[in-house]
């Protein structure tokens, strides 16, 4: 059987993007029993409440939902079990010690499947307060707004 090629998105963390100011981002893989690939593969996965955290010198990923395998028999997987995240050496050195110094976090924003492997996109986030979550939306709706007039004078629709 061939393996399959390209990216292939299994959930999202839309709300991640809106609570925090994604600084940079990682992928890393998971290690996943059977039945969570197979239950993954079905498209089935929440990022809700999810967030990595570092123990014993390696990051595992806490909160996140892979439901049970439908076909699955009693070697099923537990649905919200603390999962590893695979990285390099420097790489969890390098989190590790951001999430440390500066008070910032680790937030899983879209897990998906990159070549046939299951993989997560971490961000290195930080918190956004009340009033830049107002500004965010201010600005996203006045750019709208901008595109949709440039968009009626290209029609010849002015206003």
């Amino acid at each position: 059987m061939p393996r399959e090629k390209g990216r292939k998105v299994v959930a999202s963390n839309k709300k991640a993007r809106h609570d925090y100011a994604i600084l940079d981002t990682y992928e890393a893989g998971m290690a996943l029993t059977g039945t969570e690939v197979k239950s993954l593969r079905a498209g089935r996965a929440s990022l809700v409440d999810a967030f990595a955290q570092e123990r014993d010198g390696e990051l595992y990923l806490h909160g996140m939902h892979i439901p049970e395998y439908t076909q699955g028999t009693w070697t099923n997987h537990e649905p919200r079990r603390t999962r590893k995240l695979l990285l390099k050496r420097l790489e969890i050195d390098r989190l590790i010690g951001k999430t440390r110094e500066s008070g910032l976090t680790l937030v899983p924003l879209q897990v998906y499947f990159s070549d046939g492997w299951a993989k997560v996109e971490i961000g290195l986030a930080k918190g956004k307060k009340a009033y830049d979550k107002r500004q965010d939306l201010a600005k996203r709706d006045a750019d709208r707004e901008i595109q949709r007039v440039v968009g009626r004078r290209g029609k010849g629709m002015d206003d």
